[in-house]
């Protein structure tokens, strides 16, 4: 998994909180402590799947344009970092009963484990994280 998708999180969650108002990268970033630059990277790829709209200019900046109730974290993890489990084996010798299956074998399991994370991730949306923010619960 990649920071991408934490980051977000954080920002669809930080804007979900300011439903009627812009909030700019730089903000964001404050927010997450990170570069502004990286976060516009991740506000770019969320924009680009339709998550939230950006406003160049005086008052400017980014808006979560879905309910949140209705974006799961897959729907998030999917835009930031579908296949970020799959293996990544360097070239291996053919000749070899593990080197010629090793990729397949991986491929295989790992391919598995990102459906079970789906599944999980279906279960909690940015209206939860929301909540879980404002609520600060023990355990979620």
């Amino acid at each position: 998994m990649n920071s991408n998708f934490t980051l977000a999180i954080h920002s669809l969650t930080l804007l979900a909180l300011k439903p009627d108002s812009m909030s700019s990268s730089k903000a964001i970033a404050e927010s997450a402590c990170v570069h502004p630059v990286r976060i516009r990277n991740v506000l770019s790829l969320l924009r680009k799947h339709g998550f939230i709209e950006s406003k160049e200019g005086t008052g400017g900046g980014f808006i979560f344009t879905l309910n949140p109730a209705k974006v799961t974290l897959w729907d998030i993890y999917k835009a930031t970092s579908e296949g970020a489990l799959q293996p990544k084996c360097p070239e291996a010798n053919e000749e070899c009963i593990v080197g010629a299956n090793m990729k397949n074998v991986l491929f295989s399991i790992f391919i598995g484990a990102e459906e079970h994370l789906g599944e999980y991730l279906k279960k909690y949306t940015i209206k939860d994280v929301v909540e879980f923010v404002n609520n600060e619960p023990e355990k979620y």
